[in-house]
């Protein structure tokens, strides 16, 4: 939870410098359990989708901060976000830069999170 709030309050739109495969994952569990307690109660009340449209809204600078800062410590640039347009293939290729280790050394992006 503290990832969450950690990216939330203090990075919220950041995109510069280097994410750890924990951040990444942490933050992305946490929003999937909110957005689905959000649609559970949304379904029960039938009141549609609102909330779940104002919660993603909110979520949307910070998982595309995340996402590109996580890219930047695979060394790739945040343009490589764009992969996700392309259908399957796309989200497959960036789903495998989200999944492999970062780049031990410092890189053009900032030095290694892990390291800090």
């Amino acid at each position: 939870m503290n990832w969450y709030l950690t990216l939330m309050t203090q990075k919220y739109a950041s995109f510069s410098g280097r994410a750890r495969r924990t951040e990444y994952w942490m933050f992305f569990l946490v929003y999937f359990v909110i957005a689905l307690v959000i649609g559970v109660v949304e379904g029960l009340l039938s009141i549609g989708g609102y909330l779940t449209g104002i919660f993603a809204l909110v979520h949307l600078l910070p998982s595309l901060g995340v996402t590109v800062r996580r890219l930047h410590d695979t060394g790739r640039s945040g343009w490589w976000i764009l992969l996700s347009f392309i259908p399957i293939i796309g989200a497959l290729v960036l789903l495998y830069f989200m999944v492999i280790s970062g780049e031990p050394q410092d890189n053009a992006y900032g030095p290694n999170p892990k390291a800090a």
